[in-house]
């Protein structure tokens, strides 16, 4: 007996999601079809010109503009960015420090050390455990 073996198609918003872009901004016929799996490792390893330009100037979509800015989504909320934004606007933004985004850049500082410092304790608990047992 012979398997068939179906395609693995996504929809638009999840492949963007995987691109990194804002869906509105990509071309009709990429939000309006499925993506493939395959169409879209040939998307990641090989971008057609609209999808360098999306990556390039944006309009970004919020989790890359957070990764941009070096603050969490919810900062971004916070600090009343709720839109996508271009990757001028971020550049603007990044000269204009308001006091907001250095808020939350220290804020985001400071969940990341505690993060690593989480992660070395529960590293130094478990050669513990380890040395015990042995």
């Amino acid at each position: 007996m012979k398997s068939h073996q179906t395609t693995q198609t996504m929809k638009p918003a999840t492949a963007a999601k995987k691109l990194g872009v804002y869906l509105p901004a990509t071309p009709p016929e990429f939000q309006e079809g499925v993506v493939s799996r395959a169409e879209l490792n040939e998307l990641q390893a090989d971008p057609p010109a609209w999808l360098q330009e999306l990556r390039r100037n944006g309009p970004h979509p919020r989790p890359v503009v957070a990764a941009k800015l070096g603050v969490s989504i919810a900062g971004l909320a916070r600090g009343g960015i709720t839109d996508p934004l271009t990757s001028d606007q971020i550049e603007a933004l990044k000269e204009s420090r308001p006091e907001w985004l250095e808020k939350e850049r220290a804020t985001q500082a400071d969940v990341r050390k505690e993060a690593a410092r989480l992660k070395k304790r529960d590293a130094e608990r478990a050669e513990q455990e380890q040395e015990s047992r042995s």
